[in-house]
């Protein structure tokens, strides 16, 4: 479903990922991984054309430059970082928000009653139906970025862009909102990219990885092809070893 190929782009002159080349296909999960500064969050904004950039995206063969902000709108959509919200909006209006790209041009155009009909499924999938007229100001980080994600969700795109979307979540809320993602691309049409930090859960997420190192792609496969002295290499630790370890602790407690 979505290509990219030979993708480089930064913020100034100098081009700060280069050359990444990748495909998702349908029903395809990506984690893309690699340590602190290596470009992961920039190639989101490349992909997303946010960027000066050179190279090619497409999805279903269509280049993302030849279309409209709208038709991007209606086939990408990013979840970000947990945020934090700065207008009382209930969680209701914050959810039809994802269906902008779907209504009539222009400033006053009200949502259709399709357009409620998406947002009141995304909302009952998510188990946010009885919050709906709350103010997303009363919410708890992780309530927040379920509310997001059912903004997402409405948005029904074919892809979805993932940027630390568990960053500051507790571990229930991280769960839950992998197994969602999860769900979600189980059904026609539908894949995700997405940038973690935590091994993982991006191990927990994804049946693709692609690992950066300084700018450029170092592997891109099925993450049980993954060679563990490449990733090793890329963060500087023998980071199998730290994993065992880490679950050694937590079996030591029993139960």
């Amino acid at each position: 479903m979505l290509s990219v190929e030979n993708l480089s782009c930064g913020y100034g002159r100098e081009n700060v990922v280069n050359q990444i080349t990748f495909a998702v296909p349908e029903g395809g999960r990506l984690a893309i991984l690699g340590p602190n500064g290596c470009g992961k969050t920039t190639l989101l904004r490349g992909i997303m054309g946010f960027l000066p950039s050179a190279g090619t995206v497409t999805l279903d063969g269509v280049p993302l430059s030849s279309m409209s902000a709208r038709e991007r709108g209606r086939n990408l959509a990013e979840l970000p970082q947990m945020g934090t919200a700065s207008f009382a909006y209930s969680v209701l209006e914050t959810v039809l928000m994802g269906r902008y790209a779907h209504r009539k041009p222009g400033f006053f155009s009200a949502p259709s009653q399709n357009d409620r009909r998406i947002a009141e499924a995304c909302l009952k999938r998510l188990g946010l139906w009885e919050e709906r007229e709350r103010p997303i100001t009363e919410l708890s980080g992780g309530q927040l970025q379920r509310v997001l994600l059912a903004r997402t969700f409405a948005q029904t795109p074919k892809v979805i862009l993932l940027d630390e979307p568990t960053n500051h979540l507790d571990l229930r809320y991280q769960a839950e909102l992998v197994s969602e993602l999860k769900d979600w691309t189980a059904e026609p049409r539908r894949a995700a990219v997405g940038v973690f930090h935590d091994l993982d859960l991006a191990m927990d997420f994804a049946d693709m990885v692609l690992l950066l190192n300084q700018g450029h792609s170092v592997f891109f496969g099925k993450k049980e092809e993954l060679d563990p002295a490449i990733l090793n290499g890329v963060f500087g630790m023998d980071v199998p070893a730290y994993m065992r370890r880490s679950r050694k602790r937590w079996e030591s407690l029993g139960g």
